[in-house]
């Protein structure tokens, strides 16, 4: 890759920056509806984009409209459903083909008839992709994932089974986060800059990987299992603590999660 290496001088301008939503910039709630953004975290943000020259981008398992509905009035580029659809900077949109009504029907069906007979699930609607949530009630994690794995089966692989912390999702097959972060390191103006993505969940590793093929930065935030990840941070707050130090000190920030027990000194930190 050509471009900055982790080992010299940075500056915001040489940086891509890609972000996971929930468990990475906000903390997880008991529903997907229960989170809110801080102004402390959009000024952050807003002021990381612009001192980057706009290369800081969302890419989460939310639509795309849930995002720009969290963080109004900010609007970053953005990729939503794990890649489904895609919004880089000049604001175009594309989207994946889209799975059939039929599909989308008899997921939704076989999911709310599941959660009418079980108090404490919950089916969230994205529209080109359900999730059923299981974080108020985790002793029901082997039905959850036996009934979703049959729902999956069921349709002809236009949705793909898809777990997460505490929920179990049907995506648009195909659809991954490495493919948006690609994409966005194709166009202007996250092309030629080093990426660094960050994410907490299973559906960032594809991501992790690309970055790492990339010679850039993969962050797993407060991970408890294997990941290909290159660095980790223990939590949000971390999180937080280090998108300050980015914003300040780029080349410095940047040293600490690449040298030796850098990530473990943020641990201590926060």
């Amino acid at each position: 890759m050509n471009g900055p290496t982790r080992s010299g001088e940075l500056a915001l301008t040489a940086i891509a920056l890609f972000l996971d939503v929930d468990g990475t910039l906000l903390e997880l709630a008991a529903t997907p509806y229960a989170v809110s953004v801080s102004g402390d975290v959009r000024e952050r943000l807003r002021g990381l984009s612009s001192a980057g020259g706009g290369a800081v981008a969302l890419v989460s398992g939310r639509a795309i409209a849930d995002l720009d509905a969290l963080f109004a009035p900010l609007k970053l580029p953005s990729a939503g459903l794990h890649g489904f659809e895609l919004r880089g900077a000049s604001g175009g949109c594309r989207r994946r083909p889209l799975p059939s009504r039929a599909a989308l029907e008899a997921a939704r069906a076989a999911m709310l008839d599941l959660a009418d007979r079980h108090a404490g699930l919950l089916v969230e609607d994205k529209r080109f992709a359900l999730a059923l949530h299981y974080r108020e009630v985790p002793h029901l994690e082997d039905t959850v994932v036996k009934t979703m794995g049959n729902v999956a089966n069921g349709l002809a692989g236009e949705l793909e089974l898809q777990h997460g912390k505490m929920v179990v999702e049907l995506r648009p097959a195909g659809a991954t986060k490495a493919d948006a972060v690609a994409a966005f390191l194709a166009e202007a103006p996250f092309a030629g800059r080093l990426p660094i993505f960050m994410g907490d969940d299973l559906t960032d590793e594809p991501a992790f990987e690309l970055v790492n093929r990339l010679d850039g930065l993969s962050v797993v935030v407060g991970a408890r299992r294997p990941s290909a990840a290159s660095a980790s941070l223990a939590d949000v707050p971390a999180v937080h603590d280090w998108l300050a130090q980015l914003q300040a000190e780029p080349a410095a920030a940047l040293h600490q999660l690449s040298a030796p027990g850098g990530s473990e000194h943020l641990r201590s930190q926060s």
